[in-house]
């Protein structure tokens, strides 16, 4: 190592004293930063700033909520505690029904949707505190509009206020029978449900009656609305049919019955079955008698029934007669084989019921033999058919005849 050596620039700018190197002692260079770095920190800041921000706003959005929400809050606890409702007896009149089984609820919301109370859960409040408000009972009410809610209630229980229309229309009654009986407790002249029973196009018929309302007016109690026509009190029975065969599933069991048929014919059938039934016993055994006749080999058997013969004649009794069963209506099972081109009768579900399950049996008659007592007794020959037909006979004798 020479004299230039030790007095030598270490990082190379000469030596000291010679222009490159200064005479005060000399900091280290530090390497230039890179780039990428300085833009993640200033990244970092912006960040920091942003969230300090969301924070603020964040605060400031909670107090202005909570203040509003509390605002709400007791409003939705106010509306619960006194809902919305009239006073007074209220004005005009109104009709509402009410249905078996209508829960306090349901009944608010009918009354609110005629416009009787101002808000459902104002008459809920009313009926929550009424002893008596299970026994309100179905039917039509005569009420008002904008009545308080206590008004409705003791309306809703006032025996005066209810209609007095409802009605039992019991099974095996025919057409006309059932328009008597509606003419009668509803006021409506019978005319004017025989024109409907002419023209039932407004009725809803299912397509297999083929425009005939025999044996689609459903049996059962109703509640008639007073305010209502002979065409919407007999489409509420259609309907009831209707409703009681989807339940039944008519149509997709009547495809898979002993003998298969259309939903039509099933109705007949439940027909005969409910005009020749004296008890509900007897419906299974008269189906199976029909069927055994329908399917008897080597050919099928007339039916010869006296309620479908005199149906076609529009007779009432046990027997027809000699000249009835001469008669040429399609309805005259005496002359014409299979079932009668339409139900005679309005048919209940046990009756429909017995078309799909008949007894089992090889009886191929059944006869009334007394039927004031109800009592129909049956035979699988023709001698102990000879005999029945004897019994009923000495009954017809002892009672004046048919």
């Amino acid at each position: 190592m020479n004299d230039l050596d030790l007095f030598s620039d270490p990082y190379g700018d000469g030596p000291r004293g010679q222009g490159g190197y200064d005479e005060a002692p000399r900091r280290r260079r530090q390497a230039p930063r890179p780039a990428g770095r300085r833009a993640a920190r200033r990244r970092q800041r912006r960040k920091r700033r942003n969230s300090r921000a969301a924070v603020l706003f964040a605060l400031a959005f909670l107090v202005a909520v909570g203040g509003t929400g509390g605002v709400l809050g007791l409003a939705w606890v106010d509306a619960r505690l006194h809902p919305p409702d009239y006073e007074g007896a209220g004005t005009g009149s109104v009709t509402v029904q009410i249905k078996e089984g209508d829960s306090g609820s349901t009944i608010a919301a009918a009354l609110h949707s005629h416009g009787v109370v101002k808000s459902a859960r104002a008459f809920v409040k009313v009926y929550g505190k009424e002893p008596k408000a299970a026994t309100i009972q179905p039917g039509f009410y005569q009420m008002r509009k904008r009545m308080s809610s206590a008004a409705a209630m003791a309306l809703l229980l006032d025996p005066k206020s209810r209609a007095s229309n409802q009605i039992t229309i019991p099974e095996g009654l025919r057409a006309t029978q059932v328009v008597q009986q509606l003419s009668r407790k509803t006021g409506i002249p019978q005319s004017e449900f025989t024109k409907v029973l002419r023209r039932p196009t407004g009725l809803g018929l299912p397509s297999y009656a083929k425009g005939n309302v025999e044996g689609y007016l459903w049996p059962g109690r109703y509640d008639l609305n007073p305010n209502a026509s002979a065409e919407e009190i007999l489409k509420q029975m259609v309907d009831r049919f209707k409703q009681a065969a989807d339940r039944l599933d008519l149509e997709n069991r009547a495809k898979s019955a002993e003998i298969p048929m259309s939903p039509g014919s099933v109705v007949i059938m439940a027909s005969l079955i409910q005009a020749e039934s004296g008890r509900d016993s007897d419906m299974p055994k008269i189906s199976r008698v029909i069927y055994n006749r329908l399917k008897h080999k080597p050919e099928p058997m007339y039916l010869k029934l006296d309620s479908t013969t005199l149906y076609g004649l529009n007779k009432f009794g046990y027997v027809a007669s000699n000249s009835d069963i001469r008669s040429q209506s399609p309805y005259n099972t005496y002359q014409h084989p299979g079932l009668p081109p339409g139900a005679i009768a309005n048919p209940g579900e046990k009756a429909i019921e017995a078309v799909f399950e008949p007894e089992p049996g090889d009886w191929l008659w059944f006869v009334a033999t007394d039927p004031k007592n109800r009592i129909t007794e049956y035979a699988d020959s023709e001698a102990e058919f000879n005999r029945l037909r004897a019994k009923l006979n000495a009954y017809l004798q002892r009672n004046g005849g048919n």
